[in-house]
């Protein structure tokens, strides 16, 4: 599997490096550890990180509900808890290698 990916007993966990106040949002893909994912929200009361779920939910297809940024909330490196997928739907859904 991916280090970026981790399955915990009931979600599946993304490392995922944020880059702000970018041209668009867009999952660049993983690297170094971490999905890379690019974002034009600024990190002004929590805009940047509802803009990264929106833009995860969307890319996984899933509900926003089923998301949830468990580690690293006011940081650039986050992880956020998938709900309601297996890890490798998710590998599978942000075109990771496997």
């Amino acid at each position: 599997m991916d280090a970026f990916l981790r399955q915990s007993k009931q979600a599946v966990l993304v490392s995922v490096h944020v880059t702000l106040r970018a041209p668009k949002d867009e999952v660049q893909g993983p690297q170094g550890g971490a999905l890379r994912v690019r974002l034009h929200a600024a990190p002004v009361e929590g805009a940047a990180n509802a803009a990264l779920l929106a833009l995860l939910a969307r890319a996984l297809g899933v509900p926003r509900s089923q998301m949830q940024i468990v580690k690293g909330w006011s940081s650039r490196n986050k992880v956020v808890a998938v709900r309601g997928l297996e890890i490798s739907e998710v590998q599978r859904r942000l075109g990771a290698p496997g």
